[in-house]
């Protein structure tokens, strides 16, 4: 049978408690599960709203950026926080694959599939979240940038009204001519884009210089959402001041705490 499979002990280390789990499918195994992580409140008191955390390209579920986000969640927020792994990312590849080979990989099953596949997992993971009496699984919020928001903008516009606010960017309508064509977001954002309804950050690099400043603004123009906000920074792609990772943490506590 599938479910949630708790992976090893949990660590609780400043009031955080950290648990890596396994969603596996029926009939599927544990080491073919969407592997992720969920943080909580030491002892919790009652079913929390939930972040569902995307991470960048080449990154993973536990990276750096993704810990200080989900420790301020729970230990400020008191919010629990959800991250599971990209595709050919973190523990679904034997090893770390240059981002060149995971576009190409992507290009060949197809950006549709993978997509959809990626889309199905998030929502897997929540409904089997859900479950769990600490997890109030109709108040969700998202934040991915960069190739979080290549799956979290589909995720966004499945979801609805299911989705408190999301926190998108970094990304675009004009995607660079070093990745392969077949990875091109471009047609799937013009159909996924004006279905997103709930509340959108949308973070913009200024000096971005793998999606340019005229294809970011044409994806936020696309979104559907009546409330979004577009907040600029100078800097590269990678860039991100602290001054935005606290506007993101702010607008998705805001809204889940103001969530009924």
């Amino acid at each position: 049978m599938g479910g949630l499979r708790w992976v090893g002990e949990a660590v609780v280390e400043g009031g955080v408690t950290e648990r890596p789990f396994r969603l596996v499918r029926d009939g599927g195994r544990e080491a073919d599960g969407v592997p992720g992580i969920l943080w909580l409140p030491a002892a919790p008191e009652r079913p929390l709203p939930l972040v569902l955390l995307g991470h960048g390209g080449s990154g993973h579920k536990r990276a750096d950026r993704q810990l200080r986000l989900a420790r301020w969640f729970v230990a400020e927020a008191q919010l629990a926080v959800v991250a599971i792994d990209g595709p050919y990312h973190g523990e679904r590849v034997p090893e770390q694959v240059e981002s060149s080979d995971y576009q190409q990989r992507m290009a060949v099953t197809g950006v549709d599939q993978i997509t959809d596949g990626m889309v199905d997992d998030w929502l897997a993971t929540v409904d089997a979240l859900g479950e769990l009496d600490a997890i109030d699984g109709s108040r969700l919020a998202y934040l991915g940038l960069s190739m979080g928001t290549r799956f979290g903008l589909p995720l966004a516009a499945a979801m609805g009204s299911r989705m408190r606010c999301a926190v998108l960017g970094k990304y675009g309508m004009q995607q660079p001519s070093a990745m392969p064509a077949g990875v091109d977001m471009a047609p799937r954002f013009a159909r996924d884009a004006p279905r997103v309804t709930t509340p959108v950050l949308f973070h913009v690099q200024w000096d971005d210089e793998l999606f340019d400043r005229a294809g970011q603004f044409e994806l936020f123009d696309l979104l559907g959402s009546p409330e979004k906000q577009l907040m600029a920074f100078a800097g590269s792609h990678a860039t991100t001041p602290a001054e935005a990772m606290a506007h993101w943490r702010d607008f998705v506590a805001h809204h889940l705490r103001s969530a009924v």
